[in-house]
């Protein structure tokens, strides 16, 4: 999920292909189209690096900084000194306070409205679902071990187009044939 906050690009691609199954409203179209366009999603574009199980980044440093100032807290399971076999990450309650009002500011309000279509795209998958969903992308497939992954903008702005077109000359397909039921217009 991190890297659809960080990546919004994949994350308007994710969204086309919910609206081409049928399983969001159409109206998500314009929001992939303003995180393609708008000059938010540019200014909060942070790429992740491949390594050997998808986009990774250690967010221990990160994290720490939560964990400093009480905002959040982490919990590992598993033998100490050896590898964790589950990591779960929880908001304090001061942590849940802050969010609250961070999501409320102008500039960091974006990322608030960012998690919720994050939510929305995950839906109810998990982990290794979601990987997989990344994966099913060429380019994210492709990127080397040790780069950071490519952005895709182009062909998910060559996909909304194609929706546009199309829904512009189905509505005029629909037009025309309500004219000729009525022998012409209403």
């Amino acid at each position: 999920m991190d890297f659809w906050m960080r990546n919004p690009d994949y994350l308007a691609d994710e969204l086309v292909t919910l609206v081409e199954a049928g399983k969001i409203h159409d109206d998500h179209l314009k929001v992939a189209w303003s995180l393609l366009n708008d000059p938010e999603p540019d200014l909060r574009w942070y790429p992740m690096p491949r390594w050997f199980f998808g986009a990774y980044e250690q967010l221990d440093d990160a994290f720490a900084m939560l964990e400093t100032y009480g905002l959040a807290m982490l919990q590992r399971t598993g033998q100490p000194g050896k590898k964790s076999q589950r990591n779960q990450f929880f908001l304090t309650q001061a942590g849940a306070n802050a969010a609250v009002e961070l999501a409320e500011e102008p500039l960091l309000g974006w990322y608030a409205k960012q998690v919720k279509r994050v939510k929305l795209v995950a839906g109810d998958d998990v982990g290794q679902r979601l990987k997989d969903r990344q994966y099913q992308q060429a380019t994210y497939a492709g990127t080397e071990l040790g780069l950071d992954i490519a952005p895709i903008a182009p062909r998910v702005q060559q996909r909304l187009a194609a929706l546009r077109a199309s829904a512009l000359t189905q509505s005029r397909t629909t037009v025309a044939a309500s004219a000729d039921s009525t022998g012409g217009y209403a």
